[in-house]
């Protein structure tokens, strides 16, 4: 095969090499003859549907990264191993992107350049590798982490127009290798056929903006206002979750509600902790080897003894710790379990709400537990407006016993509710952007949980959800607005200046190749006639 115009044999070994790992096969006179065979182009189409499905999980990784502080929880509560299992997940899927990123450019930069696609199988292997490590992931995730689906749903009121954008892109450059191999293949069934392909594939592209729907796609005079903060546990990025010093960072980040987990002790003391277990958050291996780690078995006197800090700065669950000041540090290794009365006499100095879960949920003594806390918040002193009651458990008690605490349902309103719903806590893929509107006009406040990145607060924003629970309070403190906020004019001329861009350079692709094409034709007639004049003269 004769090198095409433009492409040196030098550019020709750079990318054959790689590819095909046979570097003699770069060579002019050793590549004579070859051809790019059915099984070659197979192999180029494995490989393109590989790119796109570790591309699809790329964007998945990135989307799960919100909720990934839970699944490096469940990993120490099955295994007792802590380790940042995010780090882990975005180097294997970067390696894995961009190992299959690599070839398809080398592929594509040979079908311009006419040579011969010849995957070497080492490749070949690797390939069918990185495909079954993605379906492997998503299985995994489909089975233990099913709820992430939904996350995806989200995501992409967030992400839409803006993978428009990109697709129409990559699908706009891949018009130039599309365009060489169909004027150097001599099939016209399989011209036709990539053909009607790329062009039903380029108008969905054109017309999927119809199919697009955002919040975030509004006038700026729309838009609701900013979320209030609820800490998740505190500040837990900041601070040790579940302590004093956690409670006091989340009131600086301006959080209107502190968010935590009661426990009631052996001899009847609330206290805050989110784990059945304490191992994870306190020092109880060491101060108490031969007992069990259950959280009620303890009396209040032993969890005093506890160090409910120093695993902050050892197991460093949040990079965040790496920034922390050698003040914030000292005060770190001096946290203990805090009470549930030192927790309100803080909220109350503080000026802020407290809304809890009342844990274990299916004890056999919870209506004790339910009564005990009860009687911790009444003798308290606390304004009852400022407790949002979030255990369903015997909450009809709650109610006649100290019905100024306001009631808060981990569940969206009935049909035929006797009494009328005012708050609501839910997970943020529980609720679309139409209900949550819905619930605005209804005058409902919607919290939603755990809301740690930009981008989705943004989409909650533009919703008009009323709060949201966070464990990065520092980082949604800082936004004065949305990430983006389009008015919806704005976004129709961008949809059709992509469009109309996209298509024209399109037909100049095609175009421009017909041409080179033409040129090369008209040389290999030439070079043909030159070869049969010749071959007749040395003949005569």
């Amino acid at each position: 095969m004769a090198d095409p115009p433009g492409c040196c044999s030098t550019c020709a070994t750079c990318l054959l090499c790689p590819y095909s790992c046979q570097w003699i096969t770069a060579k002019k006179e050793k590549r004579k003859g070859l051809r790019t065979t059915k099984c070659d182009c197979s192999w180029f189409l494995f490989l393109f549907c590989v790119f796109l499905f570790t591309l699809v999980w790329l964007y998945f990784a990135i989307i799960i990264l919100n909720d990934f502080h839970n699944f490096n929880e469940f990993i120490f509560r099955e295994r007792k191993l802590w380790l940042d299992w995010s780090q882990v997940l975005l180097i294997a899927t970067a390696v894995l992107i961009s190992y299959s990123s690599v070839l398809l450019v080398l592929a594509l930069c040979l079908q311009l350049c006419g040579q011969p696609l010849k995957l070497h199988w080492v490749h070949k292997v690797l390939l069918i590798l990185t495909a079954l490590v993605v379906a492997a992931a998503f299985t995994g995730l489909g089975i233990k982490w099913a709820e992430e689906w939904k996350s995806a749903r989200v995501s992409l009121q967030a992400t839409g127009p803006f993978l428009h954008i990109g697709t129409v892109g990559g699908m706009t450059l891949l018009a130039w290798p599309l365009a060489s191999f169909i004027y150097r293949t001599r099939k016209t069934g399989l011209r036709v056929f990539l053909l009607l392909v790329y062009c039903a594939a380029m108008i969905a592209l054109y017309l999927a903006p119809l199919g697009i729907t955002s919040p975030c796609i509004m006038e700026e005079n729309q838009l609701p206002p900013k979320p209030a903060l609820v800490g998740h546990r505190g500040a837990p990025m900041l601070a040790p979750e579940n302590t004093l010093m956690s409670l006091h960072k989340a009131v600086e980040c301006d959080v209107q509600v502190f968010e935590t987990d009661v426990m009631v002790s052996a001899d009847g003391v609330p206290f805050l902790m989110h784990d059945e277990e304490l191992t994870r958050t306190t020092n109880v291996q060491a101060v108490f080897p031969d007992r069990a780690a259950q959280s009620i078995a303890f009396n209040w006197t032993d969890l005093q003894q506890l160090d409910a800090g120093s695993w902050f700065l050892e197991r460093r669950p949040f990079p965040t710790v790496q920034s922390l000041s050698p003040a914030d540090r000292n005060e770190t290794t001096k946290q203990r379990i805090p009470s549930l009365e030192q927790a309100l006499e803080a909220v109350k100095q503080s000026n802020i709400s407290i809304m809890f879960d009342l844990r274990p949920e299916n004890h056999s003594d919870y209506q004790n537990f339910v009564n005990v806390t009860l009687g911790v918040i009444l003798q308290s002193g606390i304004p009852l407006q400022q407790v949002l009651w979030l255990p369903d458990g015997f909450r009809e008690d709650v109610k006649q016993q100290a019905p100024g605490v306001q009631q808060v349902y981990g569940r969206k309103r009935l049909k035929d509710e006797k009494e009328p719903v005012l708050h609501v806590n839910l997970p943020y893929q529980d609720m679309s952007s139409e209900e949550i509107r819905q619930y605005r006009q209804d005058n409902i406040s919607v919290n939603l949980y755990v809301v740690n990145q930009p981008w989705l607060f943004s989409v909650l924003w533009c919703s008009g959800v009323s709060s949201v629970t966070t464990n990065a309070c520092q980082v949604l403190k800082e936004m004065k607005r949305p990430v983006w906020l389009l008015p919806s004019s704005t976004y129709l001329m961008i949809w059709i200046v992509v469009d109309c861009v996209s298509f024209l350079i399109i037909i100049w692709a095609f175009i421009l190749l017909k041409k080179c094409s033409h040129r090369r034709q008209t040389a290999e007639s030439e070079t043909d006639v030159l070869l049969t004049k010749i071959n007749s003269l040395m003949q005569e």
